[in-house]
């Protein structure tokens, strides 16, 4: 059995993973978990975690097959506009301690789920290759954006140095199961009023 470890799965984007990795008999799922309640599922097996912590992050990626890295400071628009920094430190901290701790132990595969922040704003659909690292970066997205084009780069940076196997998923706006639905903390496809 593979030896899944999903980072952030009481979040929207990990619990949905680990749900749906938990199906799988041939996989073995463990989950991190920091302030909320953890997943109370029969097949999932649930770890609280500080992702900022060193050793924390070394003694849970020991003996991982694959790590799914869905765990963030992260919050809604809200947040992106009057407390922009508190989506910064954390998030570098913790993805630099998780890859780092991915390469020393020789995991085979790292994924991590980016976002499409730092794409400029546009009236058309945007292809993979439409960021440019030289254009400016829009005001309210700068500190969260340029975070995840860093940790971008540490995947690749990783990637070169060891045997593990980085994926880099750049999401936008993606709603589900999980989510949450108020104009306060949703993203915003959950922001939006349900038609009467």
């Amino acid at each position: 059995m593979k030896k899944i470890l999903v980072c952030g799965a009481t979040g929207f984007i990990g619990r949905n993973i680990a749900e749906a990795l938990a199906r799988n008999p041939d996989f073995e799922v463990f989950a991190t978990h920091l302030k909320r309640p953890a997943i109370d599922h029969c097949r999932i097996h649930s770890i609280q975690a500080d992702l900022t912590d060193a050793a924390t992050v070394d003694r849970v990626t020991c003996g991982m097959d694959i790590i799914i890295q869905a765990a963030a400071t992260t919050s809604g628009a809200k947040d992106i506009v009057q407390r922009p920094y508190i989506h910064v430190a954390d998030n570098a901290v913790m993805n630099s301690l998780l890859l780092r701790a991915a390469f020393e132990h020789a995991v085979e595969r790292f994924v991590f789920f980016s976002c499409s922040v730092m794409y400029p704003s546009a009236s058309h659909a945007l292809a993979e290759g439409d960021f440019n690292p030289a254009d400016d970066m829009h005001p309210r997205y700068f500190g969260v954006g340029w975070t995840k084009v860093y940790i971008e780069k540490m995947c690749e940076f990783y990637a070169g140095l060891g045997r593990t196997k980085h994926t880099v998923i750049r999401h936008s706006n993606i709603f589900g199961p999980h989510d949450k639905f108020d104009l306060e903390r949703s993203h915003v496809f959950g922001a939006r009023p349900l038609p009467k």
